[in-house]
């Protein structure tokens, strides 16, 4: 139960005003809402605008910190066309999805990164707080995951071999991640309930960042 201890020290941390909730309120805003992400585009716009700014992409020298989030846009309209069967598509379905999920990453890629940007990081934290269907690739991550079949994937790029990799993992821990997957929940804005399971990429992702961090 490794798995569970992990993603139980970083599911104590969260609470209704603590800046891990905000992946639970972007990821509800757009969870098969696409007319209404679409209507309502300002809106839209900065909930997925405050969610990256919570998960630390907006420090340093980061690009984004040059934009309003008018600039996510595109983004929005993008995510509004999606088919409503891409927020089920989850880890389970890598063996045969993966070249899905690499277009879904150069899709975003092309309309959100500027000229020479870095992108794994930020584009994987979308792809994990709108569909929930990646795990974000950040350092701790990373760090992680290249340790579990380092002649597969050193984790430097969103690939095939990554996707791999983080689908070999979930198999040889499917039930204790489904179990998760289950009982874990988003937090509902408006009244604090619990709403939405956390997808199994959501739950490998915690896991990773939380043991990354304590390394």
């Amino acid at each position: 139960m490794i798995i569970t201890q992990i993603v139980n020290q970083f599911d104590k941390s969260t609470n209704p005003t603590h800046r891990y909730s905000s992946f639970d309120y972007c990821y509800n805003h757009f969870y098969k809402n696409q007319n209404n992400v679409q209507k309502d585009m300002e809106k839209s716009c900065a909930i997925i605008g405050f969610y990256l700014a919570s998960w630390g992409m907006m420090r340093g020298s980061s690009f984004l910190l040059q934009k309003s989030y008018k600039y996510y846009e595109p983004l929005i309209e993008y995510i509004a066309n999606l088919d409503v069967n891409t927020w089920d598509i989850d880890v389970k379905d890598y063996d045969n999805k993966s070249d899905f999920v690499i277009d879904l990453y150069n899709d975003i890629r092309s309309i959100i990164i500027d000229v020479n940007q870095r992108d794994i990081v930020l584009v994987t934290k979308i792809m994990l707080g709108v569909l929930g269907i990646a795990p974000a690739y950040d350092a701790y991550f990373c760090e992680v995951f290249r340790l579990i079949q380092p002649e597969k994937s050193r984790f430097r790029t969103f690939n095939k071999s990554s996707l791999e990799v983080i689908f070999n993992f979930y198999k040889k821990n499917k039930a204790e991640i489904d179990e998760l997957s289950k009982n874990t929940k988003t937090i509902d804005f408006k009244t604090g309930n619990q709403k939405y399971c956390y997808t199994q990429a959501k739950i490998i992702d915690m896991y990773g960042f939380t043991k990354g961090l304590s390394l």
